[in-house]
């Protein structure tokens, strides 16, 4: 009998597909809360979905017993109160759209008397984001929520990973993953015991497997799609079939991962089988993951503390080789998407502004440094 319940803030692909499905399976009675009026009204109509893993040996997940509210409701509130674990799948910028509604739900406890342990997880692709959600939260909080929220809510930094593409499915709620996935998560974080939640692992130093992850698996991802679309390549298993991309994506993970196991002490033969698996999971047959979807919104992508930068300056940093960073990054810098935002603005920048200072605004690299200047000389050799 189902008796915990959890809450998923995000009906979308990764909410259904990783998290959602996740919790199920540990015997949560997941609700969703989301604002697309139609997808909560599919979910609380079938009340289930499929999950199809679509890998060299596909199967799929049955998942039932789901339901679905508007984030910005009052059920999503009266959910909140009553959960055993609330998690996000909703992206960084939107953080600050569901923390009105964690920040209710908490107070509800809190008049309720419901001292029971619950814990906040953002399951979402950038650093920090369970550490921004808890700002969000707090700041609708009063001091004497504050204090309350302290003692009974955990907010648990984690790290994520599943490649989760939007393939379409004949039954709309299905959704299409691959099968290798990953969940840690910061243990000494949690208010009360650790859920026992099989897929998800509890680690006693989750800033290492983050960064293992982002500046794997997301700069990996990031490199691969800046250089097929400029090579007019579709997909990520498209572009990676390009010789002169795969030796830049495969040496922008290695010089990522020289940085890793100097600052983190990783082994060096298995961070080499993380950095293959990696890999292999891109070029899956079975999933086409478009380099649109993937490079999308370049300048959150190319800011100092994400996927491309950081790593780059980790590694320059300890006087290791960065120059496969410089290549995908004036890669990034020529993504021409007119449907995305982001590229839309990028470019306009980068003909106002001139590309070095166009560099100092998206990444915060001074336009005097001779970093800029390298990457500013491969943006136009890129051109030609």
């Amino acid at each position: 009998m189902i008796s915990k319940t959890a809450v998923q803030f995000g009906a979308g692909n990764i909410g259904r597909g990783f998290i959602g499905g996740v919790l199920s399976e540990a015997g949560y009675k997941v609700i969703f809360a989301d604002v697309v009026e139609d997808l909560i009204n599919k979910i609380n109509e079938r009340k289930s979905y499929t999950i199809h893993v679509t890998d060299y040996t596909p199967r799929d997940i049955e998942i039932s017993g789901v339901s679905a509210v508007n984030s910005g409701s009052p059920e999503a509130v009266e959910a909140v109160a009553g959960a055993d674990i609330v998690t996000t799948a909703v992206g960084l910028r939107i953080l600050k759209f569901v923390a009105p509604a964690i920040a209710k739900g908490i107070s509800k406890r809190r008049i309720e008397g419901n001292e029971t342990p619950l814990n906040v997880i953002a399951c979402e692709n950038g650093l920090g984001a369970t550490a921004i959600l808890k700002d969000l939260v707090f700041e609708k909080l009063s001091a004497e929520e504050k204090a309350w929220t302290k003692a009974h809510v955990g907010f648990v930094s984690d790290a994520v990973d599943r490649i989760v593409p939007p393939v379409h499915c004949e039954i709309p709620l299905d959704v299409a993953v691959e099968e290798y996935y990953e969940w840690d998560t910061q243990k000494d974080q949690f208010a009360g015991p650790v859920p026992q939640i099989g897929a998800m692992h509890a680690v006693d130093n989750l800033e290492a497997y983050i960064e293992r992850k982002l500046f794997t698996l997301n700069t990996g991802h990031a490199a691969t799609a800046y250089l097929g679309k400029l090579k007019g390549c579709k997909t990520i298993g498209e572009a990676l079939k390009d010789k002169e991309i795969y030796a830049v994506v495969r040496g922008i993970m290695e010089q990522s991962g020289e940085g890793l196991i100097k600052k983190f002490g990783f082994d060096p033969k298995v961070h080499e089988a993380y950095i293959e698996k990696v890999l292999s999971r891109f070029q899956n047959p079975y999933l086409s993951d478009d380099v649109n979807r993937v490079g999308r919104e370049p300048l959150r992508k190319l800011s100092a503390n994400d996927r491309l930068v950081f790593p780059m300056m980790t590694a320059r940093n300890y006087g290791l080789p960065y120059d496969k960073f410089v290549t995908a990054i004036a890669a990034a810098l020529r993504f021409d998407n007119p449907e995305d935002p982001q590229s839309v603005q990028m470019l306009a920048d980068i003909k106002d502004l001139g590309i070095e200072a166009a560099i100092e605004k998206f990444t915060g690299i001074k336009a005097g440094d001779s970093l800029c200047k390298e990457i500013a000389a491969e943006y136009q050799r890129l051109g030609r």
